[in-house]
């Protein structure tokens, strides 16, 4: 058996190297109280789910695509009747996601580090420009990576491009993130490595079956397994 090649590590960002979805939850408990007088909980959450299932088509992920459709759910459910005080409310919701300080994940600046000088490190991830800019440069891992794509949606020919451009291809990298519809099976299918990290809090959009029959696909509890992940692999 030939040695496995490996120079590339990509990474996703959100819930993979800091925290993002809770802040996201926080939110919605809150819409749901806030209209509480025109639905129950589950109505509020599915039509907020379906809703921004279409606005991501048009809008793009993110915050402010979350915002829209959190005020698109409250203008939907009350029949037009929801008063101006409980928007305004929705939009601060919106704007305290986008003011939250980063929380990086346990070990990870250590992990990222420990990497850093045995492969070309690159970032994946995608959501609002401003947002992702704003959310790396707080979190002082920046100067880890070797580059940063932030992209408009996670599809094979985004993993084939970004490899080709900053690495040696799909067969020499790996793709390590929470999302196994965004960050692993698109990754996969160009045939580059796919790393699982699952996080507690995952957006029902990005659920999706574990490739469990992919020879490539691995998957890890936390990021600090990372390392002896790769040894495995290479042994």
């Amino acid at each position: 058996m030939s040695p496995v090649r490996l120079t590339t590590l990509a990474f996703d960002a959100d819930d993979t190297l800091w925290q993002n979805e809770q802040y996201f939850r926080t939110a919605e408990e809150e819409m749901v109280t806030l209209l509480a007088d025109y639905a129950d909980e589950d109505t509020l959450l599915a039509h907020l789910l379906e809703v921004g299932k279409r606005n991501v088509v048009s809008h793009g992920f993110g915050m402010k695509t979350f915002t829209f459709s959190m005020i698109d759910t409250a203008i939907d459910v009350s029949g037009g009747q929801v008063p101006a005080p409980v928007i305004g409310r929705i939009l601060a919701l919106g704007k305290e996601i986008l003011n939250h300080p980063v929380e990086l994940l346990p070990g990870v600046a250590d992990t990222l580090e420990s990497l850093a000088g045995k492969y070309r490190l690159i970032l994946i991830t995608k959501g609002d420009l401003f947002h992702q800019e704003n959310k790396i440069a707080q979190s002082g891992l920046r100067g880890l990576f070797e580059a940063v794509e932030i992209v408009s949606e996670k599809s094979a020919e985004t993993y084939a491009q970004a490899f080709a451009r900053h690495g040696d291809g799909p067969q020499a990298s790996m793709m390590i993130g929470n999302s196994l519809k965004s960050d692993v099976i698109p990754a996969l299918r160009v045939g580059s490595w796919g790393v699982y990290v699952p996080h507690p809090l995952t957006w029902a959009f990005e659920h999706a079956e574990a490739p469990l029959h992919e020879p490539r696909f691995r998957e890890i509890e936390a990021l600090t397994q990372t390392v002896d992940m790769i040894q495995a692999i290479k042994d």
